[in-house]
């Protein structure tokens, strides 16, 4: 089963622990520093891995150190890369703000807008199974094409998942929800979830959503996960560790989440072993170092009950 991934490729540079929130004219210090792999796609796309899946990725990056920087990343993961270095272009970064409950996010694009639905042939589905996109609206090429990508990608036999991410403008427009007809599961956090339906309870903004197709799946934080099976609402809770570092739990969450879904496992199942996978992600510094194996994740499970 192998699973594909398009999107935005960039590092994080995750400044940890903050004495005080940084304010204009204020300097603040932070206990730590790393530069390490970023952007949401990427961070999923090295969970599914961890967890043992065959994962392509595609994307675009500038001809410079950072993509470098990221394309070494994935090969060390042993995905499949399939990435553009396209000199025009400089790659994207994050700077991520983090503490222990969560992060502040302040991104250069870069790279991260240049990919459009053109540089995707059909050919890149040869051989996958299911394919995912995030940080919908950070992809300001492709957003554009999102829809035809994932029409084009069903009509090949794979199955569909989209993470939208934060809209920077707030605006939350309605392409993206005329975009779920052509997808099968979407994974919106809390405050994405209100942002596309104006909805602050998710239950009803999950109900809101739904449109025969869709499986919707809320990632509520310390709430845990929701999301509703043929009509009847399906809970699981977090499942809290001790974390020195949010950055990327979401799309752990989203890895663990497709790992189980994607082998036809029960919808709760799937939810809780997501979870896990969200939670342990946590333990390490950035999005990637602490992501979990399934073995991991199938102990933390079975030691909370």
């Amino acid at each position: 089963m192998r699973v594909l991934f398009i999107g935005e490729l960039n590092p994080d540079l995750v400044l940890q622990d903050y004495h005080s929130f940084p304010q204009l004219g204020h300097e603040s210090l932070v206990e730590n520093c790393l530069l390490t792999l970023g952007s949401a796609t990427a961070i999923c796309a090295v969970g599914a891995a961890r967890l043992g899946n065959d994962v392509s990725f595609f994307a675009k990056v500038g001809s410079d150190p950072y993509g470098d920087f990221c394309i070494q990343a994935l090969q060390r993961e042993g995905i499949r890369v399939c990435v553009t270095r396209d000199p025009a272009v400089v790659t994207g970064i994050t700077v991520s703000i983090s503490g222990p409950g969560d992060r502040a996010l302040v991104t250069y694009p870069g790279a991260i807008e240049a990919l459009t639905e053109k540089d995707i042939d059909d050919s890149v589905f040869d051989g996958c199974s299911h394919v995912h996109i995030s940080s919908y609206f950070l992809q300001e090429g492709l957003r554009p094409g999102v829809r035809n990508v994932l029409e084009r990608a069903t009509r090949c036999g794979l199955t569909t998942s989209l993470d939208p991410g934060f809209d920077p403008s707030e605006r939350w427009e309605s392409d993206l929800r005329r975009t779920l007809d052509q997808v099968d599961v979407f994974f919106p956090n809390e405050v994405e979830l209100e942002g596309v339906t104006g909805e602050k309870d998710p239950e009803a903004a999950l109900r809101q959503l739904q449109n025969g197709r869709t499986l919707t799946v809320a990632k509520l934080g310390r709430a845990g996960a929701m999301a509703f099976d043929h009509g009847r609402a399906v809970r699981v809770p977090a499942l809290l560790v001790d974390p020195v570092d949010t950055t990327g739990a979401g799309d752990s969450f989203n890895a663990g989440f497709l790992h189980r879904w994607l082998r036809r496992a029960p919808l709760e199942e799937s939810l809780r072993f997501g979870a896990a996978c969200g939670a342990l992600s946590t333990r390490g510094f950035g999005g990637t170092s602490a992501q979990a194996t399934e073995q991991e994740a199938e102990n933390l499970i079975a030691s909370r009950g």
